[in-house]
């Protein structure tokens, strides 16, 4: 019998509207990953840039409790980006192959906005704000930053890193080639130099590292293959859900345009 290797496609940004990656619109798919029996291994196909460390954790957690469960090695292949909450999914697997193009790390949080108090000055505007509780309005962008408000901005985002760096510790372990201040300081790499960190195993393809490992007999089965429009998709949809999916998919491309794609 050929050996059957399932493979997992997790495109896009993590926890990001209704395309997004989440535990919710993906456990159904891990569990069909997982559910042959005699499997090879299953494959995950990651090209993201991030998004959510929570539903980072979630779905990584739930591909290791299924390979642990099933005794089945995971292994990841990077298609074009696997950045922060990419590279923590990447790191669910035993082993991770990418091409030599690839961007790998930014292993970091970030928080990111806009101020407008010098436009509505500007603009004249009497903007009113009532609140119970002395934070609720905490962060405004209407209102001029507060030093203890981005200190506490800032020890979440310490939380959240910490978070991050405890599992990769805790996946790659002896495997990373440089010092944490380096590897985690946020900076992404390309496949070559994040093979010589240790953040990556080796450079490849899915399709020929399968081959090479499994025989070329190896049957490779999709379980989540990409969404085309469908006509159900493109009628019969009100204005809001398009007005969803536009926004949903400028902000995919604002998240992916961080990393040249």
């Amino acid at each position: 019998m050929s050996p059957l290797v399932s493979v997992l496609r997790l495109s896009g940004v993590i926890g990001g509207g209704r395309r997004g990656l989440s535990l919710e619109t993906l456990e159904g798919h891990i569990a069909e990953a997982f559910a042959p029996s005699g499997l090879a291994a299953v494959a995950l196909s990651i090209n993201s840039p991030g998004g959510s460390p929570v539903q980072s954790a979630l779905i990584a957690r739930r591909i290791r409790a299924l390979a642990a469960e099933k005794s089945v090695p995971v292994l990841a292949f990077v298609e074009d980006v696997a950045a922060s909450g990419g590279y923590w999914l990447a790191c669910a697997a035993d082993e991770i192959t990418a091409h030599g193009c690839s961007i790998i790390g930014s292993i970091g949080v970030v928080s990111a906005g806009f101020g407008f108090t010098g436009l509505i000055e500007k603009l004249g505007v009497d903007r009113r704000v009532h609140t119970s509780g002395a934070s609720k309005s905490m962060l405004d962008p209407f209102q001029v930053e507060k030093p203890a408000e981005v200190a506490h901005l800032q020890s979440l985002q310490a939380e959240m890193h910490e978070a991050f760096k405890q599992w990769i510790r805790e996946r790659r372990g002896g495997r990373l080639a440089a010092p944490e201040a380096e590897l985690f300081d946020g900076a992404f790499w390309a496949g070559q130099q994040s093979l010589t960190l240790g953040l990556i195993d080796r450079l490849g393809d899915m399709r020929s590292t399968l081959r090479e490992r499994f025989g070329e007999n190896v049957i490779i089965r999709l379980v989540n293959p990409p969404r085309g429009p469908g006509l159900g998709r493109l009628i019969g949809l009100d204005a809001g859900s398009i007005t969803d999916g536009v926004i949903d998919s400028l902000s995919e491309r604002a998240i992916f345009a961080r990393f040249g794609m």
